[in-house]
């Protein structure tokens, strides 16, 4: 028979420590079993860990009667350092702290339970990143992309000339811009559509951007292999219109860092993604572009691998080597995804992924033999992050594991559409719209831009009347421009985030927006400097510096605002899609608009027209950015999903 204290009763301190009680008063008989009420266990954490007393267990929680009836009591009583520590009475029940939880294996960014320096005081780095291996993957996949669409940059304006060698160069220019835009208007056509299916449970997150890595791939092959400009245009538009994956991607980074302290670092991978494809891939389009007429010696007739007549499809389609690796390497990238990454949408996630299944068994048998003693999960035992860890915290307190269920989770209601549409949504989406505009069309300028030939001498007729670019060569151009990713890396590792930290968000948008129309003002002056190696490439660098570091504060902090702008959680994919097709549509109207601003400038010997025009699209975004604010996000939402899932996972336990 078993005795409870009744802890409505509050004794008083000092008569239950001096005097002693009536084995009648309190107790149940000599052989009666105590049963003590510890209260929470983390009631007992405190005072066993910490010395401290919490409010929630009074004095009387600490007394209970023996088996004989006498009560006994555990004594406060202070150090010398001041805290409480309780000291065990002889004769009395001692009550033993809770065992100490030892980290989880099973995921590698569980957070230590146990740890007692708070989250708010740990200082945030990039190796303190919540889910390091599935951003990883997204980075992987994001940087297919920028390697494949920045190589073609390289070479397009020699490509296009290939295709009819009879064309000025302000035809070329327009066409170049057309070529650039065909893939950001695809985009921009079905972004949205592609973000609703995104949202959906029967489809979610990660089979979109499988459809997008492969339809980006296939694109880069039909691009490399064309022989006319319809052709090439029609595989442009062909892998854009398969491919939102820029904005799937933001949503998933949504999903697996909700944590806003993180959500900087963890969207400025994206960005960083595409300044390491800046320099990657113009240098593998300028050095791998028309092997035959760059490498003779390897490629061409009488060479060792060209043979009699040189490589024949080399000869045939002279441009189809760098984008045949640029879509070995986005398939890579596909496949790594396709067996690593996990699922993140709210419902679509507890769905069986054989994807996952497989590469997971294909990790085990890899691992077999160099970790021959290790745990393995049972079979069926796949559940959710948090259904682990509680099944994990049973197995270490002493209780047998429950058998594993899958709780059905109800679908979540979205928000309707036209609710979606707030003020600062709006907004935000208009900020990005333009900033979108002017570092595309800057984009495709300087790709044009450079390697047009120089104006004749004597052709300037005032200060703002004259014409020409750089005359560089497609080597030089790929070099030029990795310059972009060569400035932009560093300031995006080191810099950017301790100045965002200190700023914020916001401020630092608009801090740092300013520097691009001061690049775009002084970019066509770079054709009066005389042909000289040293004095052109320092005068470049200079124009490149001040767009980067704009860029580098501009573009995550954009990502982070619309992120932040969602009004929940239901429509995160939607408002990513809607904003990548804003950005579509930006990125289609500025390639093509300076590229016809540039042929015009070109044509009547005033270049500079499309540049400065572009430093008044980069003002006006600028001007929108006063007029927004950072929203607290779908977090809210994210929560009370969370708990509803809790309560569901406590009922299928019960």
């Amino acid at each position: 028979m078993s005795s409870r204290v009744n802890r409505s009763t509050v004794p008083n301190p000092a008569e239950d420590v001096d005097s002693p009680r009536d084995a009648n008063s309190n107790g149940s008989g000599n052989n009666g079993a105590v049963a003590v009420d510890t209260g929470r266990e983390s009631a007992s954490d405190d005072i066993y860990e910490h010395g401290n007393t919490p409010s929630s267990l009074s004095d009387a929680d600490t007394s209970d009667t023996d088996g004989n009836g006498a009560r006994e009591r555990l004594l406060p009583q202070s150090n010398n350092n001041g805290s409480t520590k309780r000291n065990h009475v002889p004769g009395s029940l001692q009550l033993s702290p809770p065992p100490h939880r030892r980290q989880s294996f099973v995921d590698e960014d569980e957070t230590n339970v146990l740890d007692s320096k708070p989250d708010k005081e740990k200082p945030i780095s990039w190796l303190s990143l919540p889910r390091k291996s599935q951003l990883a993957i997204l980075t992987i996949a994001r940087l297919s992309e920028p390697i494949s669409q920045t190589s073609l940059q390289a070479y397009v304006f020699y490509m296009l000339k290939s295709f009819d060698p009879s064309l000025p160069d302000s035809t070329i220019s327009a066409r170049a811009g057309i070529l650039q835009g065909c893939f950001t208007a695809a985009q921009f056509v079905t972004a949205m559509i592609w973000g609703r299916i995104a949202d959906s449970h029967f489809m979610g997150r990660k089979y979109v951007l499988l459809i997008g890595l492969l339809g980006t791939s296939l694109g880069s092959l039909g691009f490399g292999f064309s022989k006319t400009f319809v052709s090439a245009a029609i595989f442009r538009t062909l892998g854009g219109a398969f491919n939102s994956n820029v904005g799937v991607m933001r949503t998933m980074i949504a999903e697996l860092v909700e944590d806003k302290r993180y959500q900087p670092r963890a969207f400025l991978l994206l960005p960083m993604c595409f300044n390491i494809g800046v320099i990657i891939g113009p240098i593998l389009g300028g050095v791998l572009a028309d092997p035959l007429k760059n490498y003779p010696s390897i490629f061409g007739p009488g060479s060792l691998i060209g043979g009699k007549d040189g490589v024949w499809w080399m000869k045939q389609w002279p441009y189809a080597l760098p984008n045949i690796l640029s879509a070995i390497f986005i398939f890579t990238s596909a496949t790594a995804v396709l067996f690593g990454l996990d699922e993140t949408h709210e419902t679509a996630k507890y769905r069986s992924d054989w994807g996952r299944k497989a590469g997971k068994a294909i990790l085990k048998y890899l691992k077999r033999d160099r970790s021959p003693d290790h745990y393995h999960p049972l079979d069926g035992t796949a559940r959710p992050h948090t259904a682990e860890s509680i099944d994990l915290e049973r197995s270490v307190n002493g209780s047998i594991p429950p058998t594993p269920t899958t709780p059905s989770i109800p679908r979540q209601k979205r928000m309707p559409f036209r609710e979606i549409w707030t003020a600062n949504v709006l907004l935000t989406l208009l900020s990005h719209f333009a900033l979108a505009m002017h570092i595309s069309a800057f984009n495709a300028l300087t790709f044009v831009f450079l390697p047009t030939p120089r104006a004749p001498e004597g052709s300037r007729r005032g200060f703002f009347h004259f014409g020409g670019g750089l005359g560089m060569s497609s080597s030089r151009v790929g070099l030029a421009t990795a310059i972009i990713g060569f400035i932009g890396l560093p300031l995006q590792i080191f810099v950017y985030p301790r100045v965002q930290f200190r700023m914020g968000t916001l401020k630092s948008f608009r801090a740092f927006l300013p520097f691009s129309p001061l690049a775009y003002i002084i970019a066509p002056f770079l054709v009066l400097i005389p042909a000289r190696v040293y004095l052109v490439w320092p005068a470049l660098a200079v124009v490149f510096f001040f767009q980067v570091i704009s860029r580098t504060f501009s573009l995550p902090a954009a990502i982070v605002l619309v992120n932040n702008a969602v009004p929940h959680s239901s429509v995160l994919g939607t408002v990513h899609g809607v904003a990548q097709s804003v950005s579509c549509a930006a990125r289609t109207i500025g390639p093509i608009l300076g590229g016809w601003g540039l042929g015009l400038g070109l044509k009547h010997n005033i270049v500079g027209a499309v540049w400065w025009a572009l430093a008044v699209v980069a003002m006006l975004g600028w001007a929108v950015t006063w007029t927004i604010f950072e929203g607290s996000g779908f977090e809210n939402k994210k929560v009370e999903s969370t708990r509803e899932l809790a309560e569901n996972e406590e009922r299928v336990d019960r």
